[in-house]
């Protein structure tokens, strides 16, 4: 893609930029970076990662798991935002960064990172534009929500290579832009990503700006597994084959099952808890069912209940 570079260089004190190179970095996030050079010619100045968070069993109660989400940023001056995505390989677009009116044309997948690129901006972030690329390690696929972890790590990821070196993002101000600019998403989830720890579940409040309560959420501690299913086929058979496949693993043994998300789109998985020494015997027991009515058998998943985004040096 092309754009004019902008005036101000990134300098190696916001480091993001070595990240591609560093043998002992994580996979994703050298990838990330390594790809918004690729993409733009130029090194990140931060990279942050954002959990894909779900919801627990019992109301008002959401957790982080950990699987992340990266997003790697380079600060312009110039007005222009250029995006990409290796899910989206093909569809790598530079757009204006317009505060007001419609918002241009852009492919599906960039609508929502560029309207947080817009909320941001008219809150003092980045108005000058940015370079940006965007990684899950899941896809829609796996059953977790993937648009809420993509917004609170390219937030982060903006916030902070617009902002003074040193000075962390406002998370909690994020929370709010974000929970303004794309109403229609989980603000749950969106906490949770924020503000989670490990280890523990985020006892959501009707007040978000109420201190924040935690309760002990660690089925690891405990001898348990939490494990996601999710199952494959056509959407429409999706809520019958889940609730099947959900049956099959208490009938092997699992304690209780749950959606992980509210509902938004047709069921493609539960969060299950096992016992630990019945994780096999469950698995079998699934894949079984399936395999012998000649459906694909479910994946599974195992969860660990992890802590909240993360810049990653």
């Amino acid at each position: 893609m092309t754009g004019a570079e902008p005036a101000a260089p990134v300098t190696a004190d916001r480091a993001g930029g070595d990240l591609a190179r560093r043998a002992t970095a994580d996979p994703l996030f050298r990838l990330v970076a390594y790809a918004l050079e690729a993409a733009h010619g130029r090194q990140p100045a931060a990279v942050w990662s954002a959990p894909y968070a779900f919801h627990l069993g019992s109301p008002g109660l959401v957790a982080a798991a950990g699987w992340p989400t990266a997003a790697a940023a380079a600060p312009r001056t110039d007005g222009l935002v250029r995006l990409s995505s290796l899910g989206h390989p093909a569809d790598g677009c530079d757009l204006p960064l317009a505060l007001s009116g419609p918002p241009p044309e852009a492919p599906a997948w960039a609508a929502r990172p560029y309207a947080v690129l817009r909320a941001l901006a008219r809150a003092g972030y980045g108005a000058g534009g940015t370079d940006l690329h965007v990684q899950g390690s899941l896809t829609g696929a796996a059953g977790l929500a993937t648009a809420e972890p993509a917004e609170c790590a390219v937030a982060l990821a903006v916030a902070d290579v617009h902002t003074g070196a040193g000075e962390p993002p406002d998370r909690e101000r994020l929370a709010r832009l974000l929970a303004a600019a794309l109403p229609d998403g989980d603000d749950g989830l969106r906490r949770a990503v924020l503000f989670a720890r490990s280890g523990r579940a985020l006892l959501l409040s009707p007040e978000p700006r109420r201190c924040r309560r935690y309760v002990a959420f660690d089925p690891a501690a405990s001898g348990a597994r939490l494990v996601l299913v999710a199952v494959r086929g056509e959407a429409a058979d999706r809520p019958r084959e889940l609730a099947r496949a959900v049956a099959c693993a208490r009938r092997a043994g699992a304690l209780s099952a749950w959606p992980p998300g509210r509902g938004r789109e047709p069921e493609r998985s539960a969060l299950v808890l096992l016992p630990q020494a019945r994780l096999s015997a469950v698995r079998a027991a699934v894949a079984e069912d399936f395999r012998d009515r000649g459906r694909p058998v479910p994946r599974f998943l195992n969860i660990a209940v992890a802590g909240a985004a993360r810049r990653e040096e």
